[in-house]
């Protein structure tokens, strides 16, 4: 079956079934969740550091059990989640997640009971798909065009398949709804957000996949929040209208515990943010900024860019000037001017 998601991560930095067992060095190791626990704190409790080598196991380096386990016994800790992440400059992204006690719980739907299932050929497709974007990305050649509304990857070999996604969408949309919404397979769910995202009609299924921003599975919310954040950056075309995705689900999000969460809902709002609505800046200002300032701090620029991007638009910053104060190294510049905005107001 199709991998999505962290599986993803994994398969990246090594062909597909040859990262067990092999070493990779910790590019870098950076935090989500924390408000009472510090980040040196937090950083103490970890039996890895940047610079280490990690292997992988089944998908998972032995280390990580034993320092979410040290993390969980840090005073008003619930848990911790690890999730490793390729790449930055060829070495591997930990992100340290940390639900403390006292937080408010996310609610997902129950998980689906239906026997419903994807086309054989759809199912086909979506491990193509994953075969073709592995051996892109080991070359180097991981770019896509988006304007668009659904991705469409520069490499030959994805594309061809991505373009197949199109003509399963377009013949099997009633279906691709129905496994999303009850199929008991989640890969089947996961594989279905992705290839809904090819619809030509992408306003008609924005509330399917808005239903699947609460599935039980990180890889069925993933699938469907990156096709929710495509439709948001689509480009203008005269006799195309403007989709509308609505930004409470992923402002809800950004408090997951889950990083795949909090990564696809920051850089959904980038797109949704991008015309500077004033009620969603407002919102973001006042439920929000506390998460996005920490995504904003990550050190990788792919995964921290979005956050900060959205925290210049709040304080009334171009997004020339964040992209300046980045480059300068000056992203604090651009964090203390909405905390400095949000305390005086």
């Amino acid at each position: 079956m199709t991998r999505t998601a962290l599986g993803l991560a994994f398969a990246l930095i090594a062909g597909a079934g040859e990262a067990a067992g092999q070493e990779f060095k910790i590019g870098i190791v950076d935090f989500y969740g924390l408000s009472r626990v510090s980040p040196s704190e937090a950083r103490q409790a970890l039996t890895f550091k940047e610079g280490d080598g990690i292997s992988f196991e089944a998908d998972r380096p032995p280390a990580f059990a034993e320092s979410e386990r040290r993390l969980s016994t840090l005073p008003g800790v619930l848990r911790a989640h690890l999730n490793v992440v390729c790449c930055d400059a060829d070495r591997v992204i930990v992100y340290v997640g940390i639900e403390e006690k006292g937080q408010a719980t996310l609610h997902f739907h129950a998980t689906p009971r239906g026997e419903i299932r994807l086309a054989p050929e759809i199912v086909q497709a979506g491990k193509d798909f994953s075969e073709a974007f592995m051996a892109a990305v080991q070359r180097g050649d991981a770019s896509e065009d988006d304007s668009q509304g659904h991705a469409f990857f520069h490499d030959p070999a994805t594309r061809v398949v991505q373009e197949r996604f199109v003509s399963y969408a377009a013949r099997d949309r009633r279906p691709l709804r129905s496994v999303l919404r009850n199929s008991s397979d989640a890969e089947h769910r996961a594989l279905a957000a992705q290839v809904l995202g090819y619809v030509a009609d992408k306003q008609a299924i924005v509330g399917d996949l808005v239903f699947a921003m609460s599935d039980p599975v990180e890889d069925v919310r993933n699938n469907a929040m990156r096709a929710l954040s495509v439709f948001a950056r689509m480009s203008p075309v005269e006799g195309r209208p403007i989709v509308r995705v609505p930004y409470e689900p992923f402002i809800a999000l950004l408090t997951s515990p889950v990083w795949t969460d909090r990564n696809k809902a920051s850089l959904a709002l980038m797109g949704i943010s991008e015309r500077r609505d004033p009620a969603l800046l407002a919102k973001l200002r006042r439920e929000a900024v506390t998460q996005l300032v920490e995504i904003a701090r990550w050190k990788s620029k792919g995964h921290a860019l979005p956050a900060l991007l959205i925290l210049g638009r709040i304080s009334g910053q171009s997004d020339d000037a964040v992209e300046a104060a980045w480059t300068r190294g000056e992203q604090e510049v651009i964090i203390n001017a909405v905390l400095e905005q949000r305390t005086g107001s």
